[in-house]
């Protein structure tokens, strides 16, 4: 099948292709063929191994062309399985004939080729197969995504960990802070989203029609067939095998990794939002490229549009996952079909993630600090400067201290001369008064140079 990128329905396969393309092929309709040859494969492998009379252990040949087909699978193999499934109207079954039919020319893997798909129900496979998926996507594409912003925004909390910026909070000026403290903040906060995403243990099941091995004791009643099934899992497919199901695993663990991602995406559209406040106020400027164009009318014009993408996109992925997260849990009685459909959008939700990270990073890579901007906001804002004044006071004792700072500034213009005169007229020590008059609101940034400085992304 091929689809133009013009007529695509998903901008993730038109506009956006190249952007996700590492995920294609692994949370594609491929992706999911791939990996279901491989469980398929792996499965018949390990039941040559479990010392059945009737299914000795398969040769090294025929080992090595099983695990090849899964090392070599193309396109034109997917291809062949979609044709099988116009006949057989069955996602699986089809798997299983285009394997069998791979082995025409082995007669060992031709006389035990009922044992492929054998005592398996569908959802053994495509639970294994989502499981395979995501793991892959997981390590090859969303963790080194991130990584790559964190070490980003590491590298920017060093480098500004000392250069002032006027807070604001509510909006409103507030306390001094430094430009790397609070990306320093955004890089803990991620090193700590991204641990949990890492974390989540991927479950799987390879137990029959309503997990209970039902048909496999029908064939073998004396075999352990609960134990057989977790060193196919764990061992030979490397998930965490799971002992309590129906016919699906129940996908607890699906929604508690969609989460993680959820909530990494909350942290970045929050950082997203607050550059971009950043870049209207002047405290970033974005290099030019050139031959770009911010607007078709004001050829001033230099959008933060890398960030608007980011914030864009990772409410398109957030929107699917959290809907991925709360559905896939629920199945009707033992089995439906509704969480089939859903799970297909795996690659959708994750690629919109995917592509908010990459905007976001080419955003970052864009960012040069404009000192005197952030200079100037600061020397307008004396103001700032009545928080330490009255708390200093309060430590001595000096009557009403609050309330006469907050006369003396609450909804005004304050100048450095306003502030140095009242600190004149108090009651303080000298050492204190000169103390307070070395204060500006460049300086009075408390630890925030030190806390940028000493952070560890990989620690945090």
């Amino acid at each position: 099948m091929t689809l133009s990128a013009l007529t695509a329905l998903s901008p993730l396969d038109g506009r956006y292709a190249a952007k996700v393309a590492p995920l294609r092929p692994l949370l594609s309709e491929f992706g999911l063929m791939h990996r279901r040859v491989q469980v398929e494969v792996e499965w018949f492998i390990a039941l040559s191994d479990a010392g059945f009379a009737e299914f000795k252990p398969l040769s090294e040949a025929s080992r090595g062309l099983l695990r090849g087909l899964v090392l070599r699978f193309g396109e034109a193999d997917a291809q062949a399985i979609k044709d099988i499934e116009r006949t057989t109207n069955h996602d699986v079954k089809a798997v299983e004939y285009w394997l069998k039919s791979r082995f025409e020319n082995s007669a060992e893997l031709k006389a035990a080729s009922e044992f492929v798909h054998f005592a398996c129900t569908s959802e053994d496979i495509n639970n294994t197969s989502h499981g395979l998926m995501l793991k892959a996507a997981r390590a090859e594409v969303l963790l080194p995504a991130l990584d790559r912003i964190v070490a980003k925004l590491q590298e920017m909390a060093h480098t500004l960990a000392d250069v002032p910026m006027l807070s604001r909070t509510h909006g409103q000026t507030a306390s001094p802070t430094t430009v790397g403290k609070e990306i320093a903040n955004v890089v803990a906060r991620l090193a700590h989203a991204r641990s949990r995403i890492a974390d989540v243990k991927m479950l799987a099941k390879m137990n029959g029609a309503v997990g209970n091995y039902n048909a496999h004791l029908a064939a073998w009643p004396a075999f352990d067939w609960e134990s057989f099934s977790r060193k196919v899992v764990e061992d030979q497919l490397g998930l965490t095998f799971n002992p309590y199901t129906i016919q699906i695993e129940p996908h607890d663990w699906m929604a508690e990794l969609f989460d993680a991602v959820t909530r990494t995406n909350t942290i970045l559209i929050d950082w997203s939002r607050d550059v971009w406040g950043y870049v209207s106020l002047g405290y970033f400027k974005q290099r030019l490229k050139a031959g770009e164009i911010g607007s078709s009318t004001m050829p001033h014009k230099v959008n933060p549009i890398d960030f608007e993408n980011a914030e864009g996109n990772f409410g398109l992925a957030n929107a699917l996952l959290t809907h991925l997260s709360q559905k896939l849990p629920i199945s009707r009685w033992q089995r439906d079909l509704t969480d089939s459909t859903v799970l297909r959008n795996m690659g959708v939700a994750l690629g919109y993630a995917v592509l908010g990270y990459d905007s976001l990073l080419r955003g970052l890579d864009k960012l040069e600090i404009n000192h005197e901007a952030l200079a100037g906001d600061l020397d307008a804002a004396w103001e700032v400067l009545a928080e330490p004044i009255q708390t200093v006071m309060r430590r001595y004792g000096l009557p009403n201290p609050y309330e006469r700072l907050k006369e003396l500034t609450r909804g005004k213009a304050i100048t450095r001369e306003a502030i140095a005169a009242f600190i004149d007229t108090l009651e303080l020590p000298a050492a204190e008064k000169a103390r307070l008059q070395a204060l500006t609101p460049g300086n009075y940034t408390g630890v925030a140079a030190a806390l940028a400085r000493r952070l560890d992304a990989g620690a945090a």
